[in-house]
């Protein structure tokens, strides 16, 4: 078994914004919502590894603070990349969790609506 993909929630009318973060800032794909979808609302992406994130919009909107995506990268060059990134549009890279495991180096960021995303390189 593996992970198809996660949904995390964002606000009515969050869309662009949401663009901006995943797509734009982490670099995910984005990819076509199937047509009996699209009413819903929302953006679908998808990772170089194959794996998907679904932002459903959800109303009354509230972000997920624990609950989490966690986007793997292959290098720490990477993950600095991807970090510097992120902080490049305005979106600020939390380290404090960077070496608390012995499986994996990470970093934390909140995306526009207060939701919890993490970035991994596992080791």
């Amino acid at each position: 078994m593996r992970l198809h993909h996660v949904q995390v929630s964002i606000p009515p009318g969050g869309e662009a914004e949401a663009r901006r973060f995943y797509a734009e800032a982490l670099g995910l794909a984005e990819i076509p919502k199937p047509a009996a979808l699209t009413a819903r609302g929302g953006v679908w992406l998808r990772g170089a590894g194959g794996a998907e994130v679904h932002l459903g919009v959800e109303e009354p909107f509230v972000p997920a603070a624990k609950a989490h995506p966690a986007l793997a990268v292959d290098t720490t060059e990477e993950l600095e990349a991807v970090a510097e990134r992120l902080a490049g549009y305005g979106f600020a890279p939390d380290w404090s969790q960077r070496h608390n495991t012995e499986t994996f180096e990470r970093f934390h960021v909140l995306d526009p609506f207060g939701n919890r995303v993490e970035v991994v390189h596992p080791l």
